[in-house]
């Protein structure tokens, strides 16, 4: 289902549900508690900070701050090997 199927579907069951106050405030306090949980996100950023994030790890690599994994090595045995406590 595609972008203008899905908001299409969306607005039709609104129309329905609008005709049932109760079931109109349940849906309202769902959206409400949908809407928190993704601004209360802690590993959600933003475009900005992704970008930033790229450019710090570009800036790393071009002085060779960073970890190859070697042939046959677990991603856990090279963050060991990197000294991290996994």
């Amino acid at each position: 289902m595609n972008a203008v199927q899905l908001d299409a579907d969306i607005l039709r069951n609104l129309g329905i549900i609008a005709e049932d106050e109760t079931m109109l405030d349940k849906v309202a306090k769902y959206l409400r508690r949908v809407a928190k949980q993704m601004t209360d996100d802690p590993t959600r950023m933003s475009k900005e900070e992704y970008f930033a994030m790229l450019d710090r790890s570009e800036a790393q690599y071009a002085k060779g701050e960073y970890t190859i994994q070697q042939p046959g090595e677990s991603v856990t045995d090279m963050l060991r090997r990197s000294g991290y406590d996994v």
